[in-house]
């Protein structure tokens, strides 16, 4: 069921390789038949069946990124870990190549769950994900629907439908601004198909405008730098396909989030520009068993990669708490 992928073996992250926990590449494959590829990792001492986590993003990230990092550090915490490519992107498979899709995508992390329930090693009653920052927003809606997921973190949390289709602190919310978006994108489908090939959207902007907003100096000052380029992530090259954008002006990926009855925790960096996503996610969760954690100080890249920064202490107690 699953096509041949070709996998770089070697080490290609942009952190540094644990020796505490064993690593190696999987595959796995979604409803769709797309053939994911990702990094387990698992603690090297392991005597029983293991909790495990699926972990993926940041939007337009790959594994060897942030996911990566949550996905290692877990690992050396006691938990057989996976971070996975996106359907489409980075070394997982599916055509055309740099799409998006709500549906697909929370997908995705159901797929991760199918592989980690199956094997020999993991309890697959103690199973949850962790998604950043756009794939926070999938995290949650893959919680709303897939009851085997116990727990749910969303670090640094985007909601993607909701500023696809609304703009950046809901600037574009009017009928007449979302019916040019989707006006422009319509026109950008008839001109991908008469060329034969899709329009990239563009990365990270690149060089840096001197005006350019802090949160753009943000991602620059990830993506597009040693401390988290990588050749094979979207945000640090030439970006999604432009049209990846019109499934999410009309596809709500939180409509059922207040139905989530397992374990959630949401957390943001006070300072973040993404943060009332966070809240405002938060606000529309129900139970005793939801909690939102606002880092101070804290803007949305301190969460991809600062290990001083990121709560992995509590996110080994929510975990540990919640899989049992």
């Amino acid at each position: 069921m699953e096509e041949k992928l070709n996998l770089v073996e070697e080490w290609d992250k942009t952190f540094p390789q644990s020796d505490k926990v064993n690593h190696r590449k999987i595959t796995f494959h979604n409803r769709y038949g797309i053939t994911l590829a990702a990094d387990l990792y698992e603690p090297k001492k392991a005597e029983s069946k293991l909790p495990a986590i699926a972990v993926c993003g940041p939007f337009g990230a790959v594994k060897e990124q942030s996911s990566g990092l949550y996905a290692q550090t877990m690992a050396e915490r006691g938990f057989l870990t996976i971070a996975f490519d996106p359907s489409f992107t980075g070394e997982s498979g599916g055509s055309p190549r740099y799409v998006a899709s709500p549906d697909i995508n929370t997908e995705d992390f159901q797929a991760a769950v199918d592989f980690l329930s199956v094997q020999d090693n993991v309890d697959p009653e103690k199973i949850g994900i962790i998604g950043i920052c756009g794939w926070g927003g999938m995290a949650l809606n893959a919680a709303a629907i897939d009851t085997r997921i116990k727990a749910t973190v969303a670090s640094t949390m985007y909601d993607m439908t909701r500023v696809n289709a609304k703009g950046y602190f809901d600037a574009e919310d009017s009928e007449n601004a979302q019916y040019e978006k989707r006006k422009a994108l319509n026109v950008q489908r008839t001109a991908d198909y008469r060329s034969g090939e899709y329009a990239r959207a563009g990365g990270v902007v690149d060089p840096l405008p001197e005006d350019a907003p802090f949160f753009v100096k943000d991602y620059y000052d990830y993506y597009k730098t040693s401390r988290g380029y990588h050749k094979r992530s979207l945000n640090s090259n030439d970006g999604w396909n432009v049209t990846s954008s019109l499934p999410f002006l009309n596809m709500p990926i939180l409509q059922y989030s207040s139905e989530i009855y397992s374990a959630v925790l949401i957390v943001h960096g006070e300072k973040a520009h993404s943060c009332y996503f966070g809240k405002d996610a938060f606000a529309k969760l129900t139970g005793d068993n939801k909690e939102l954690m606002i880092i101070p100080g804290a803007v949305h890249t301190d969460l991809y990669d600062k290990v001083d920064v990121i709560p992995f202490d509590k996110l080994q107690t929510f975990f540990t708490e919640n899989l049992k």
